[in-house]
């Protein structure tokens, strides 16, 4: 039975950032799946759309950012899903990323949690301090 989740980024004061849905195949996905999907989407969705800044869970690497640059849509090249997805489990690892779903904290990429209709997904990116 298909899911449809709220996906919700939010910046380090709580505020969304942006918001979007997905649906999901199953009610019960391990975090790594989940995250898994939402890239996949976000990925499929710009590159069907071909224009404008890339705003993924994590952001291209440089060179695809300069390719995909906003305006740059005669020079347009996909993002490839697997190495957004690669550089999102890296983030989620460094704890650069924090998943909360339903307000509970999702520790491991390993981790199953469990999905309802409703459910939302918070996507916490946490910036690093400069300094000591």
């Amino acid at each position: 039975m298909a899911i449809t989740l709220t996906i919700r980024d939010e910046g380090v004061g709580g505020v969304p950032v942006q918001e979007q849905t997905l649906d999901v195949p199953a009610e019960r996905m391990t975090a790594r799946e989940l995250i898994r999907s939402r890239v996949y989407q976000e990925v499929q969705d710009y590159n069907l759309r071909m224009t404008g800044p890339f705003l993924g869970l994590v952001r291209p690497e440089s060179a695809e950012r300069a390719l995909n640059r906003a305006g740059a849509t005669a020079r347009f090249r996909p993002v490839d899903w697997k190495k957004q997805f690669e550089r999102a489990v890296e983030a989620f690892e460094a704890n650069q990323i924090l998943l909360l779903v339903d307000d509970r904290q999702v520790d491991s990429l390993d981790e199953e949690v469990t999905l309802r209709e409703g459910s939302v997904a918070t996507f916490l990116r946490l910036t690093l301090l400069v300094g000591g």
